[in-house]
């Protein structure tokens, strides 16, 4: 029996076994957000065994509702793809200040062995109240060492780790020595020096990686070593290879220590200087993960909007990026991410341009844009409806999400204490 429904309905209706069985799905009228720079105003988006089948402007193109099981109204909405968060310990802590929960940083120096999958937790609260924000997937990101670990991208929701895996051991995560010394910070500045030891650590790494490549350049050891294993992908170009670095002399030696190694899938994370060196990023094919928008600058001479500028300034240089969060409270603070965005196209960047920000663009860096990223044929049915503009915190409510064509909760432990408790002293 074909279920027609309107958006009041749906917040009873998504979660039911009815909806969750439901092999065909048109939902359609909502202002749709492809992901991939542009939009439809008035769209409709068919999903058909957890994939989309189209996404086309129903004012031009004729859909026979008779073909769908659930037909779904979003008339004066918007339709997004699921927001990805990249480089984020979101299910891999849970208060930060309690040590018994904070599973993302391990013991030693270089940890390519270390992997962020089986250590996720999807029954995170704080991760349901990032996900009703849009947030739908995010990378699994380790921490601490000169080699953290190993991410992978993971969906927000899910029956354990293995339901939830995306992509499995997407790339490993490399702290770069920084190359300067003391200072303050913007609204406290001290002077500067340069890292004396900087060129003995940077040698260090190189040579890690020489002897990582030269054990992958044999098949078979008899002897293994576990955190070279872990290495080997990284040359063959299956595994990236992220640099997480900001200092503009870090950058310059980040882009010939890939040329130097050959990697095939390197991406700067943070890139705080990456704006003077658009021009050698993009002959080097080498995306930046911009540092969070919402921070205060670095120097005291920086303007202090240069944070917020930073991803219009790489997209005006052609070179690739795409927003995270990383920093303080990062995890609880990726509900933020689309309001990240949003900033960024205060400062800049239009409209479609910041949601690809944090849709299809982090899906091109991470790997996965084949299947998620943007709301288009063949790929899975990862997207969500909300109220208003999603990249406004005013505005960005959730009605209507699906993971793989899944519906999820709209809701969260928060919203249901607010309900709670109105319900309570209204009464009184």
């Amino acid at each position: 029996m074909k279920a027609l429904i309107t958006l009041v309905i749906v917040l009873t209706f998504v979660g039911t076994n009815t909806a969750q069985e439901a092999k065909s799905i048109l939902i359609t009228g909502g202002h749709l957000h492809l992901g991939n720079g542009e939009s439809i105003i008035t769209g409709a988006v068919g999903v058909r065994d957890g994939k989309i089948v189209f996404a086309k402007n129903s004012l031009t193109f004729t859909v026979d509702r008779s073909k769908w099981d659930t037909i779904i109204d979003v008339s004066g909405k918007h339709i997004y793809p699921g927001f990805i968060a990249p480089n984020s310990t979101l299910g891999l802590t849970e208060i930060d200040a309690v040590r018994a929960t904070r599973d993302y940083d391990e013991v030693g120096t270089y940890n390519p062995h270390v992997r962020s999958q089986i250590a996720f937790n999807v029954e995170s609260k704080v991760m349901s109240t990032v996900r009703t924000n849009g947030v739908l997937m995010s990378q699994a990101t380790p921490r601490g060492g000169i080699i953290s670990g190993t991410s992978s991208i993971m969906a927000l929701d899910g029956w354990n780790w293995e339901d939830a895996t995306i992509s499995v051991d997407d790339g490993i995560h490399l702290n770069w020595p920084s190359s300067m010394q003391g200072g303050g910070w913007w609204a406290e500045p001290a002077p500067k020096k340069r890292n004396e030891r900087y060129n003995d650590r940077k040698q260090e790494i190189y040579e890690f990686f020489e002897m990582a490549k030269a054990y992958s350049n044999i098949r078979i050891h008899e002897d293994k070593d576990q955190r070279l294993e872990s290495m080997r992908e990284c040359f063959k170009g299956v595994k990236r290879v992220y640099i997480h670095a900001n200092e503009l002399q870090e950058l310059v030696d980040i882009i010939e220590f890939s040329r130097a190694l050959k990697l095939k899938f390197p991406v700067i994370v943070g890139g705080y200087d990456s704006h003077l060196i658009t021009r050698q990023l993009v002959d080097a094919n080498i995306p930046v993960m911009v540092l969070r928008p919402h921070s205060l600058p670095q120097n005291e001479e920086d303007d202090i909007n240069h944070p917020y500028r930073l991803a219009n300034l790489l997209h005006e240089g052609g070179v690739k990026f795409c927003i995270q969060n990383a920093g303080g409270m990062e995890a609880m603070n990726a509900r933020n991410l689309p309001f990240l965005a949003g900033t960024a196209m205060s400062f800049g960047l239009s409209t479609e341009e910041a949601i690809r920000s944090i849709t299809l663009s982090p899906a091109e860096i991470l790997g996965i844009d084949e299947s998620f990223g943007s709301i288009e044929k063949g790929k899975s049915a990862t997207l969500f409806v909300s109220e208003g503009d999603a990249l406004d915190m005013r505005t960005n409510k959730m009605v209507l999400g699906m993971i793989n064509g899944k519906f999820i909760s709209t809701s969260n432990f928060q919203t249901e204490l607010y309900e709670k408790y109105t319900k309570k002293y209204a009464e009184e």
